[in-house]
Formats: C-alpha cells, sequence, structure tokens
C-alpha cells in the first residue's frame, strides 16, 4: 500500500515504514506524531483512489524522528576582470519521519 501526498510544495511516494526527510517543522519535536491530509492518490488492495484534487477523509500519520542537515550547498559569485569572487555555504535543516499508518 502506498500513498501519494503533498507537503511544503512538494509530492511524496510514501508507504508505511518509510523514513521521509520533509521541510523543517518547529513545531514538531522528536517523538510527536503529525499527520499529512493533503492525499492526493492511494493505492491499495481494493485498488487505486485518486483524488480530485484530494481524497476527503484520507490521512497519513507519521511520527518524528527528529532534525536533520542537508548536503552543505556552496554558492560562487564571480564577476570577470573585477577581482569578484564570493563564496558561502548553505545546509537545509529537514525534520525526518516515520510513516506509520495510511487511512483512506
Amino acid at each position: 500500500m502506498y500513498a501519494i501526498i503533498a507537503a511544503d510544495g512538494r509530492q511524496y511516494k510514501v508507504s508505511e515504514g518509510q523514513i521521509l526527510d520533509v521541510d523543517f517543522r518547529e513545531e514538531a519535536k522528536e517523538g510527536d506524531k503529525i499527520s499529512f491530509d493533503t492525499v492526493l492518490l492511494v493505492s491499495g488492495s481494493e485498488g487505486v483512489k485518486v483524488g480530485q484534487p484530494i481524497l476527503s477523509g484520507a490521512t497519513v500519520s507519521a511520527e518524528v524522528l527528529g532534525l536533520e542537515m542537508g548536503e552543505k550547498v556552496y554558492i560562487q559569485k564571480i564577476r570577470r576582470r573585477k577581482n569578484y569572487r564570493r563564496r558561502t555555504g548553505h545546509r537545509q535543516t529537514y525534520t525526518r519521519v516515520r510513516i506509520e499508518a495510511i487511512t483512506a
């Protein structure tokens, strides 16, 4: 059984027991339960249910495992012939969750 959910402007294909990194949620602490209500599609033993655009009454529940830092991304700015060079880095913070149940 799997579902496609929309969270933080992205779509994720999730199944039960899967570990997923979503955008940082300040209110979510380790051990908390969160639920994703924007479910676009659910596939299971009874077939595929497609929402138009979302399925009403379908939810995906997950447990927060903690915070995770993404890979470091380097940004370089160069102006040719002007002796201008800048290099900065960025690491995105994610919230790691484990999908517990998909209800349709």
